[in-house]
């Protein structure tokens, strides 16, 4: 995890370039590998649902930048909805957010898998198979996570080069040789065109999740609050770009009814438009990338309840770490619950189970941007905002627009997704009062402050990576 802010070091303060760059390097990641296949259903519409997603994320990254400028003590939606609305939502949106990383780390699996289908082909077609090499992966990586390994630095570049140059190749080379009929007819999916876009743009905003790490603790930026919202919102554009000129390249090379089966469409619209040798070393890449970020959000899942268990929120054993440090129990606990994740999926395709389970990750990230968006509101209310008032209008709007984006994309997940994660949200509430009861034990009821106040962290609250982010890649 981030850590707090810390103050600027003579010679090593982040420009407007390096912000920049790591809001691109921290937001590409590798499910975005699949997400074509999945889009593929909708047709040329989803590019549509890409532009949507990008300006929601523009706006959502606004409220972070501005959460992070106005208190760069704290970071990550849990602590910024703590402090404004107390303990209750504030555990809402650190449960929430342990749920959307462990069900991220099933898409990420099946899209490792997705990737080594290119060179073993029964893993498409053989779905116990396929469920069996995603759980191997999971709980190799839990291993070697439980044991204290670390990613190398090494790694990490290789890794997120990997993950970027395929991204790059078709979305430079693709859209000069796609074929328009591809494209046809432009909305597929039997859908409303409004429907289809919300649909797609609950599809794709999986691919801009860890928005809000974009924003560089303000002590290690120069000039923080000019800096921060400046790359964050020229990352996220430069961002969106590659990834709807990648859609648009592999679209246009690979038919629709081939890429909806596909299990590496980047690959496979690599092998069109280099030769078959540029598709295996697309899914080579792919796999390595998905590896990289698989082994790094496990030992993530066990931090951010780590996080929640340390300022009393989450049950304390997940606060217990190994000798090393290693929140043992929290990395094997979230690592069960992947692996039910995708036995109960397990008879979908691999296409199937990558989009229903991105859904679900998504759904329940939207639920604490919402958070974040209102808190933002709600500290803009009760804290002010220097300079003039105009400043105050436009940041207040843009909080109020990045949370009707969130309900919308919440709407665009689908019912299924939404009553089931809706279920998972509200199976922690029994977990809040129980840790309640305990805390008002402890303290004594003359002690015990009401739970809907606002209150105050017990410590800095570190900020969530983003998925495959540059501890991932």
């Amino acid at each position: 995890m981030a850590a707090n802010q810390a103050s600027p070091t003579p010679g090593r303060a982040l420009g407007p370039w390096a912000a920049t760059a790591l809001v691109v390097g921290n937001m590409v990641g590798s499910g975005v590998f699949l997400l074509p296949s999945a889009l593929a259903a909708y047709g040329g519409i989803s590019v549509v649902g890409w532009l949507a997603t990008a300006t929601g994320a523009v706006l959502l990254a606004l409220v972070f930048a501005s959460l992070g400028r106005s208190h760069p003590d704290v970071g990550g939606p849990y602590a910024y909805t703590r402090r404004a609305f107390g303990d209750f939502l504030g555990f809402q949106t650190a449960w929430g957010y342990w749920i959307a990383v462990w069900a991220g780390n099933a898409a990420i699996a099946v899209a490792l898998v997705g990737s080594l289908a290119h060179f073993w082909p029964a893993l498409a077609t053989d779905r116990p198979l396929a469920a069996l090499t995603a759980l191997a992966a999971i709980w190799g990586v839990t291993a070697v996570n439980a044991l204290g390994t670390r990613q190398g630095g090494v790694v990490q570049l290789v890794t997120t080069a990997l993950k970027l140059a395929p991204l790059l190749a078709v979305a430079v080379v693709g859209p000069f040789l796609l074929e328009p009929a591809h494209f046809t007819p432009f909305n597929a999916s039997g859908d409303s065109g409004v429907g289809a876009v919300a649909a797609t743009a609950a599809l794709t905003l999986w691919a801009f999740i860890g928005i809000e790490s974009a924003t560089v603790p303000a002590g290690d930026v120069r000039d923080a609050a000019r800096t921060i919202p400046r790359a964050t919102v020229v990352g996220t554009v430069v961002t969106a770009l590659i990834y709807v000129l990648g859609t648009v390249g592999v679209l246009g090379v690979v038919p629709r009814e081939r890429l909806s089966a596909s299990t590496a469409p980047f690959a496979d619209a690599a092998a069109a438009l280099f030769g078959g040798w540029a598709g295996s070393v697309v899914a080579a890449g792919a796999a390595v990338a998905a590896f990289g970020a698989l082994n790094g959000w496990v030992l993530l899942q066990g931090q951010v309840p780590m996080a929640a268990a340390r300022d009393g929120l989450f049950p304390a054993v997940f606060a217990r770490t190994s000798r090393d440090g290693t929140p043992v129990f929290g990395l094997v606990l979230s690592s069960v619950l992947v692996t039910l994740l995708v036995l109960t999926n397990y008879t979908a395709s691999l296409v199937d189970q990558f989009s229903f389970v991105i859904l679900l990750a998504t759904f329940t990230t939207l639920v604490p941007y919402a958070y974040s968006a209102m808190a933002d509101l709600m500290l803009l209310a009760t804290e002010g905002e220097p300079g003039v008032p105009r400043r105050r209008v436009a940041r207040g709007a843009v909080a109020l627009l990045a949370f009707g984006y969130s309900l919308w994309a919440i709407a665009g997940a689908g019912r299924d997704v939404v009553f089931r994660g809706t279920l998972l949200l509200l199976a922690g509430m029994p977990v809040y009062v129980w840790l309640h009861h305990r805390r008002r034990e402890r303290r004594g009821p003359a002690e015990t402050p009401p739970s809907c106040a606002r209150s105050e962290p017990d410590a800095p609250v570190e900020s969530s990576r983003p998925r495959d982010s540059a501890l991932t890649a």
